[in-house]
C-alpha cells in the first residue's frame, strides 16, 4: 500500500512538473482534516497550508493576467481574477491533474466521495501551490501554478475576442481619456425587414473607429471593436 501510495506521489510530481525536495510538506498539502482527528494521529493536516495557497495563487494570477492582457481595465481584471481562482474553476484543475488520487481523506469522506468534491479538491490545490512556495521558493511556485493555468488563460483569451467591445472600449476611454463615446448613426439604409447601419464613434469631438451591421448594435459593436484597436496601437 505504502509503495502504490509512493508511485501516486511520482506521478503526482510529475504532472505538476515539480519534484519536492520536501516530502512531508507535500505530504501535509495532501492531508485532509478529516484523516489526521479520527485516529488522532500526529502531524499536520492541510488547512494551514490552504490559507497561504489561496494566497500564493491570487498573487500568481493576478500577475499572469497583467502579462497575458496588458490592455485589460481594472475592473476587468478583477473580474477575470475572480473567475480563475474560484472553487469550481481550482477544483478542475485539481482533477487536471488527478488530484483526488492521492488525499488522505478519513473514512466518513471516502465514504460520502470526497475525492470528488469541489471543496476538498480546490482546498488541496491550494494547499499543494502553499507546498510548492515553501520548498520552491515563489518562482517554482509561480512556473507550476503558470503551467497549471495556461489552458484557462488561452480560453479565456478566445472568449475576450468574442466579448462585449463597447464594454472595453468604454472602460478603457474612462481610465485613459476621463470620459465617454459618443455613438453616431451616420447611415440607416434599406427596407424595415433587412436594414443596415453605419455607426461612427466620437471621443471629445474627434472621430475613431466606424462600423456597419444589420443593427444599432452590430454597428457599434463593430466600432467599438475598431475604435478599441486604434487606441491601443497608438
Amino acid at each position: 500500500m505504502r509503495s502504490n501510495k509512493s508511485l501516486l506521489l511520482k506521478g503526482l510530481q510529475k504532472r505538476i512538473a515539480y519534484r519536492f525536495q520536501n516530502g512531508q510538506l507535500l505530504t501535509q498539502a495532501l492531508t485532509h482534516r478529516s484523516y489526521l482527528h479520527p485516529r488522532n494521529e500526529e502531524g499536520e493536516d492541510n488547512e494551514r497550508l490552504e490559507f497561504l495557497g489561496d494566497s500564493a495563487i491570487e498573487l500568481a494570477v493576478s500577475h499572469l493576467l497583467l502579462s497575458r492582457f496588458p490592455h485589460m481595465a481594472e475592473g476587468g481584471l478583477s473580474k477575470a481574477r475572480a473567475r480563475l481562482v474560484q472553487e469550481a474553476s481550482l477544483a478542475a484543475l485539481a482533477r487536471r491533474v488527478q488530484l483526488g488520487k492521492v488525499l488522505w481523506l478519513g473514512r466518513g469522506e471516502e465514504e460520502t466521495g470526497g475525492r470528488k468534491k469541489d471543496s476538498i479538491l480546490a482546498g488541496c490545490l491550494e494547499a499543494l501551490m502553499a507546498a510548492v512556495y515553501l520548498d520552491g521558493g515563489y518562482a517554482e511556485a509561480f512556473r507550476v501554478i503558470e503551467g497549471l493555468y495556461a489552458p484557462l488563460l488561452e480560453e479565456m483569451n478566445g472568449e475576450l475576442k468574442d466579448q462585449d467591445f463597447k464594454t472595453r472600449l468604454q472602460e478603457h476611454i474612462q481610465k485613459h481619456l476621463k470620459t465617454t463615446p459618443r455613438y453616431i448613426v451616420t447611415a440607416e439604409e434599406g427596407p424595415a425587414h433587412a436594414k443596415a447601419f453605419e455607426v461612427v464613434i466620437a471621443i471629445d469631438g474627434k472621430t475613431y473607429g466606424m462600423g456597419r451591421g444589420k443593427s444599432k448594435k452590430e454597428a457599434e459593436q463593430r466600432a467599438a471593436e475598431e475604435t478599441l484597436r486604434s487606441l491601443q496601437e497608438d
